[in-house]
């Protein structure tokens, strides 16, 4: 007789009692120590169904939930098929939060804002009437876009998700895009995705990997190691001779969500792949940018980083980071 846990009960569980799902519990366990979160927690380890990785029919691969971003950026698979999603995992936090880290958890984390994550703060995200942070410290606050909230979205996996066009499944309920668990980021105002607190994140499914594609990850940061990311990017490209063809670049760090740049994919498909059309197509995102009193430095950093992956790519220098 099976012991796992049966993930309706899990679901159940969370609707009767309240409380979290806890997949690694790298970000659970920094919130419970610091009183923002008090519980109870319904973990999900012990399913045999959310861990590695399956082949899907049509050359497509399903990623459970729980594996964690050490096995996704070691996976040879994973590295071969779909570089863009290794180097991001491999890149992301340090070597002891990869090992325990999940891809579930870290797409539906709380963000990193230090008014959210102080428990004697009130604010939009703890059920409060303001955000302390627009009229206080928000100098890693966003630079696209508005809303109530304005602490980018923290999710690396999510960034480099949304370049593969992936899907997410969920428990009892047809799949969906990686995008719709966040939306425009309208709607998070006390959450940071869009996925009921019952509801169980299963799987992603990415689609078949672009032959010969050239992928790159760069995450700059105010130090070199152990940071969140001030800005980051994510790039795939796919080149016939110096045209390129196909183009999907996604930056974080920047919203309230990941955000899919298709101004600069726009940009690149059925140019050639020249440092000027690699710098054009950069300098778009300065569109988007709506700079807050302290984040008007993200503008340029934003473009910058964007244009390295550009390039990276472009070059066939593909970055899977450490698989370790």
């Amino acid at each position: 007789m099976s012991t796992e846990p049966d993930l309706t009960d899990l679901s159940a569980a969370v609707r009767a009692h309240g409380g979290e799902l806890r997949a690694g519990g790298t970000d659970t366990g920094a919130r419970q120590r610091s009183g923002v979160s008090t519980g109870p927690f319904t973990d999900l380890d012990g399913t045999a169904d959310l861990h590695g990785t399956t082949p899907l029919p049509g050359g497509g691969l399903r990623i459970g939930a729980l594996t964690t971003l050490a096995a996704l950026a070691a996976d040879p698979q994973v590295r071969a098929g779909w570089p863009a999603l290794a180097a991001s995992a491999g890149a992301a936090a340090t070597p002891q939060i990869r090992a325990a880290g999940t891809l579930g958890g870290n797409l539906l984390q709380r963000n990193r804002c230090w008014y959210y994550r102080n428990p004697h703060v009130s604010c939009l995200q703890k059920g409060g009437a303001g955000c302390p942070a627009r009229e206080g410290d928000h100098h890693f606050g966003v630079v696209s876009g508005g809303g109530p909230c304005i602490t980018p979205h923290p999710s690396t996996l999510a960034m480099a998700l949304l370049t593969y066009d992936a899907e997410a499944e969920v428990h009892g309920e047809s799949p969906r895009s990686v995008a719709d668990l966040y939306g425009d980021g309208d709607r998070l105002h006390h959450a940071d995705h869009l996925l009921p607190p019952d509801r169980i994140l299963t799987a992603v499914r990415l689609p078949a990997p672009l032959p010969g594609e050239r992928a790159a990850h760069h995450r700059a940061t105010s130090r070199a190691h152990a940071e969140w990311p001030l800005v980051e990017a994510t790039a795939r490209l796919a080149l016939d001779g110096a045209t390129v063809t196909h183009a999907a670049v996604a930056a974080g760090g920047v919203a309230r969500v990941p955000l899919r740049l298709a101004e600069v994919e726009a940009a690149l498909i059925g140019r050639e792949a020249t440092p000027g059309t690699l710098a054009a197509a950069a300098a778009t995102v300065l569109d988007r940018c709506r700079p807050l009193p302290q984040t008007g430095y993200k503008t340029t950093l934003f473009r910058d980083t964007v244009l390295e992956v550009l390039e990276q790519a472009a070059a066939g220098t593909t970055a899977t980071g450490p698989a370790h």
